[in-house]
């Protein structure tokens, strides 16, 4: 085992894609020992590559390959201090489509289930290094309908609400998590709606801002909040409207 206490130790999981590639290697030059997972292994191991790290082949819709890298992370360079949950897939279905069981199963395993399942194999570990946080890949979709896919927005609100419930509580422990919601960027998972998008004039973010405002919200971003990116806006967080409450 090969501990290095004094350097910080960080995992990007979907690793292979844009924002994964973007994470890591800006993380990377910030002097952060790299674990990078994705299900494309290939794609893993030429990015962990480029950063001096280490890949790790996970699904994470399994709660068992998710604990498998968490383990490795902690195996490898002996700590834990950052985690980037950000595997992302859209459903390829639209809003009057018949129901794809298959396709639903995979985007709330995907989206909302590895969500779950990375806080709970990371937070442990966070813990043990003294506290560390965690920032999740969600989307402005988690923000606001995104009627071109009901069932991408019905996992990124989930994981947005997620993220916000338990902001205070893992702040209590040493833990910040904070969600990130890019609009349209310019990432292979936007490819079927490119041609409307163009039609409609609306700019696609670039990777290099979604990972610019990764690090935003990784230095400044509170527990539980939930962080706009929009071409030609400084990214910040939402600011949710409070429900009203009850009348006595």
């Amino acid at each position: 085992m090969d501990v290095v206490t004094a350097r910080p130790v960080a995992l990007v999981t979907g690793g292979a894609g844009g924002f994964g590639r973007a994470f890591a290697r800006r993380l990377a030059a910030r002097g952060h020992a790299m674990v990078v997972t994705d299900l494309d292994a290939d794609g893993a191991a030429e990015v962990a590559a480029s950063v001096g790290g280490v890949a790790v082949r996970a699904d994470v819709s399994r709660p068992e390959d998710t604990v498998a890298a968490v383990r490795r992370a902690v195996s490898e360079f002996g700590r834990l201090d950052v985690v980037a949950l950000n595997a992302g897939v859209a459903s390829a279905l639209g809003p009057l489509d018949p129901l794809d069981l298959a396709a639903y199963r995979r985007i709330v395993g995907v989206n909302q289930d590895a969500v779950v399942y990375g806080l709970d194999a990371a937070v442990p570990a966070l813990r043990a290094s003294g506290g560390g946080k965690v920032v999740v890949t969600a989307s402005l979709a988690g923000l606001v309908p995104m009627p071109a896919d009901p069932l991408y927005t019905l996992t990124k609100t989930a994981v947005v609400a997620y993220v916000r419930a338990l902001g205070p509580p893992l702040a209590e422990v040493g833990v910040t998590v904070t969600a990130l919601c890019p609009g349209y960027a310019d990432t292979a998972i936007v490819d079927p709606l490119r041609v409307g998008l163009s039609a409609a004039g609306l700019p696609l973010l670039t990777v290099d801002e979604v990972g610019d405002a990764f690090l935003a919200v990784l230095d400044t971003g509170k527990p539980g909040q939930a962080w706009f990116v929009q071409p030609g806006r400084e990214p910040g967080p939402y600011a949710f409207r409070g429900v009203p409450g009850p009348r006595s």
